[in-house]
């Protein structure tokens, strides 16, 4: 099985924040946990894919980049995006339908956006997909504090289903790159 990991708006300024914006939630443990599943990604041969998003730090500059502490591979494609969810007007399903992608492991920023977004998109378009549930992160609303909106999209998102594919969410710690997809089908 082909598969890829996605790590969508890891970005220097949203992780960060700025004077305006506030970091996101747990952002060290989130950048350890990335780096552990990039590991994890090499050592099952699967694709690196990166997203920015062109909103973050007006598109430009270290702050629009995948953040420093994260050790991107060099074999990994890195896409732009100006719209929530990384599909929409990229040629991202295309690159991974190119590569026979079947298994997506998703990781970044920010949940209940770009994350969901991507989950069910990922799902529809004939994917299945592991989001890691310490692998993303957010910044409290006026609503929800950012771990109740973590800990909601964990629940929610896990067997998501759009009849022949699926969501699960698993740990970073786990082994992520051994589907257990057709243990619930």
């Amino acid at each position: 099985m082909k598969q890829a990991l996605l790590v969508i708006d890891a970005q220097q300024e949203l992780i960060e924040g700025n004077e305006n914006e506030s970091s996101v939630f747990k952002k060290e443990e989130l950048l350890n946990a990335i780096n552990l599943v990039i590991e994890k990604a090499r050592e099952s041969e699967a694709l690196f894919v990166f997203v920015r998003d062109k909103d973050v730090a007006g598109g430009e500059g270290q702050g629009f980049q995948v953040h420093q502490k994260i050790n991107i591979p060099p074999t990994s494609v890195i896409f732009d995006k100006k719209a929530t969810n990384s599909f929409y007007g990229t040629t991202l399903l295309d690159y991974l339908k190119d590569h026979e992608i079947e298994h997506l492991v998703i990781m970044g920023c920010q949940t209940e956006y770009c994350i969901d977004s991507a989950v069910r998109t990922a799902t529809i378009n004939g994917f299945d997909v592991t989001l890691v549930a310490d692998g993303h992160s957010t910044k409290d609303s006026t609503v929800l504090s950012a771990e109740q909106i973590i800990g909601h999209h964990n629940k929610t998102l896990h067997g998501h289903y759009n009849v022949d594919n699926f969501a699960v969410v698993r740990k970073s710690e786990e082994d992520l790159f051994e589907p257990i997809h057709n243990n619930y089908r």
